[in-house]
């Protein structure tokens, strides 16, 4: 059986290839430039260059984890065409009133976001269902056909339907969608009821309408992948990973692919979550580099956090995803002055033109361009020699900010690594004390594109002892892919203050069923290695405006209890909050079942010719600026020629064809069994 992850980023596209067979299992991979704006064109030149390097018999099995950005830049360039939302009459003005929530507390002149569509795409119609559920108004066919009529001559491609209370009752949503489909059946229609039905009308319409307005851009994208692939392979499955850090058919992403707007990122936390459970007693951050933007993750007892809410493209996300946060720049963020003040970002190069020293026709300084005069990167090596940069360049990108700062280009680009790093820094001390995390109790998990440089720079810089460099880091995100697991949550809204065990199993049994019934659609008969059933409530002290998810612990609802249930949120509210009220009420606001679906089993993500320890012996040395600090004759380690054991000591560079390790001073770096780099901080 062949695994294929590939991972789709704003700069480079990578590939990742897992092979069962016998008693071996091989891994390869490498990446290839993306290609905005048809990211297909990316995805087929590295699929042939694949194909040209594996030997793929005619009736082999393969498995395609594919994440994508597509779905994530529709939303940010907001380019997609005018779509429709229908809403309960009265509340026509639900995505002009959002939330109260200030953007940004501290800019008194900050303005409202911009809805995704304007007021005249969207149209009341005649219905309303009571809290409970029950009909108050019975459904407007005529208002439903009115509407249909305006928004076919408007030019409009699709309808969001959002009613009032439609999470307890999808009803009136299934008979609108019903008229839609007769009226104008070339139109694509999402109900908020089918993406996530939970209280909240403000947040169910975004999640309604992002689905619709992504939808034709995805569709367009997975059908040029799967026509590519039925010309090249005969049995391939695809598979689309999503927010939640699972994967899910092909043809679920294409009717549901909202859950794919943070796929990318969910994977490299996939990845390092199955990295982190060989040592579950500790605290993991995961810090992901890429080309545009740096990520951080937080991983508790070998299980990576997951929230309700998230934002992308300036839209709340509702639904279970990764708890993601974006914390700085990337490899390709410019540095720029603004006004008196010198800043990294938000602006990248991108992937074309990219930053100066590709050679592609950028000439503005990016933090790659400061890795390649800091001697971070070398020129004749980057991604294993199959890109040459170009120093001059990136000297001259630089020349500007130096004369401005009256420093050394050098000095200029050290500077500019120093403020990335710093910006870093302002953000993750106070995400782990949200959290209530000592940074001395982290370990770092770095990986992307340039993570392996910049992440032990932010370990130095927090004091997090010690951290964890992936054998291929630059991939890590499409490692994820082929470990991922199909993967879906299942929700009813039950809001009772009490709730009995009877009831609760009950309730739970039919989660279960119909979390059964999604993973069976997902694989078409294909055989499921194993299946893993999570429990979640979401509880609350009565009077509290927020609830709690906490775990049961249970592997049947026959098996599970309120009192379980009860027990497990006092628990938690104790860690989050420092203080319980065992004696308080304790009302059930929301139950889910997470179902997990494993294909195959990957074992660990180790070159095989990892097999003994290496004495250490550099192939070159060079130069490092760090920080201020100078090293004229810096060790440069080929990372194949380092085998399991081996150890090596800062300052020094490891050179690998997709990533180049920095180790700074005061750190020392092990090879560890499953090839992967363990750096240890001196203290």
């Amino acid at each position: 059986m062949i695994r294929i992850g590939v991972d789709i980023g704003g700069t480079f596209t990578d590939f990742v290839v897992w092979r069962s067979g016998g008693q071996q299992e091989q891994w390869q991979s490498f990446k290839v430039p993306s290609t905005p704006p048809n990211f297909a064109r990316g995805f087929q030149d590295g699929f042939e260059k694949l194909l040209a390097e594996l030997a793929i018999g005619p009736q082999e099995p393969v498995v395609i984890m594919h994440g994508t950005t597509v779905s994530t830049n529709a939303v940010i360039e907001r380019s997609q065409p005018p779509v429709a939302l229908l809403v309960t009459q009265g509340f026509r003005d639900i995505l002009e009133l959002q939330r109260l929530r200030l953007i940004d507390p501290t800019n008194l002149l900050g303005t409202r976001r911009l809805p995704l569509i304007e007021r005249h795409q969207v149209f009341e119609i005649g219905e309303r269902l009571g809290a409970d559920g029950a009909i108050v108004e019975p459904l407007s066919a005529d208002s439903v056909a009115l509407a249909v009529e305006q928004v076919r001559a408007a030019g409009m491609t699709g309808i969001a339907v959002a009613f009032m209370n439609s999470y307890q009752n999808p009803a009136h949503e299934q008979q609108t969608r019903a008229l839609i489909n007769r009226l104008a059946p070339e139109l694509d229609v999402c109900l908020s009821s089918d993406v996530w039905p939970r209280p909240g009308e403000y947040e169910r319409a975004i999640n309604a309408l992002l689905n619709v307005y992504v939808k034709p851009c995805m569709s367009s994208y997975l059908q040029q992948i799967e026509s590519y692939l039925a010309s090249r392979l005969r049995h391939v499955q695809l598979f689309i990973t999503r927010s939640n850090g699972g994967a899910m058919s092909a043809r679920e992403a294409r009717d549901f692919p909202v859950h794919t707007l943070l796929s990318g990122p969910a994977s490299g936390v996939t990845a390092a979550q199955l990295m982190a459970r060989a040592a579950p007693e500790r605290h993991y951050l995961t810090m992901d580099m890429g080309g545009t933007s740096t990520d951080i993750s937080l991983i508790r007892e070998g299980m990576a956090a997951v929230v309700d809410q998230t934002e992308v493209g300036e839209f709340p996300l509702t639904m279970p995803v990764t708890g993601i946060e974006a914390i700085g720049a990337g490899g390709g963020s410019i540095g720029r002055f603004d006004g008196p003040v010198f800043r990294i970002g938000p602006m990248s190069a991108g992937a074309w033109p990219g930053p100066a020293c590709f050679g592609r026709g950028g000439n503005r300084p990016t933090v790659t361009d400061a890795y390649l005069l800091c001697g971070y990167l070398s020129a004749d090596t980057f991604l294993g020699g199959a890109m040459i940069l170009d120093r001059d360049a990136a000297h001259q990108a630089f020349m500007p900010l130096a004369q401005r700062m009256g420093e050394t280009v050098t000095g200029a680009a050290s500077a500019a690594i120093s403020i990335a790093t710093s910006n870093m820094v302002a953000s993750v001390l106070p995400y782990l004390a949200r959290h209530g995390v000592d940074p001395q109790d982290v370990t770092l998990v770095t990986f992307g594109g340039n993570g392996a440089i910049h992440g032990p720079l932010l370990a130095a810089e927090i004091g997090i002892p010690s951290l964890i460099v992936p054998n291929t880091p630059s991939v890590f995100c499409a490692v994820g892919g082929v470990v991922a697991e199909l993967t879906h949550d299942v929700v009813a809204i039950v809001q009772q203050g009490a709730m009995d065990t009877t009831r609760l199993r009950q309730v739970f049994t039919a989660l279960q069923d119909e979390a059964g019934a999604w993973l069976a659609r997902q694989t078409d008969g294909a055989n499921i290695e194993a299946v893993v059933l999570e429990y979640w409530a979401d509880l609350r002290y009565r009077g509290q405006s927020f609830q709690i998810p906490v775990k049961i612990a249970a592997d049947a609802p026959d098996h599970m209890t309120t009192e379980m249930a009860v027990s497990a949120f006092h628990g938690e509210h104790l860690r989050l909050h420092a203080h319980a009220d065992p004696q308080g009420r304790v009302e059930f606001i929301e139950l889910r079942v997470r179902i997990r679906g494993a294909l195959a089993t990957p074992g660990s993500h180790a070159p095989a010719e990892l097999k003994s320890v290496a004495a250490p012996s550099p192939c070159g040395h060079r130069r490092l600026h760090i920080g201020a600090a100078h090293f004229d004759h810096c060790p440069v380690y080929a990372r194949s020629g380092l085998g399991v054991g081996a150890s090596v000591f800062g300052p020094c560079i490891i050179s690998q064809s997709d990533a180049t390790v920095l180790v700074p001073q005061h750190f020392t770096a092990r090879v560890q069994p499953d090839g992967a780099l363990f750096m240890m901080q001196e203290r």
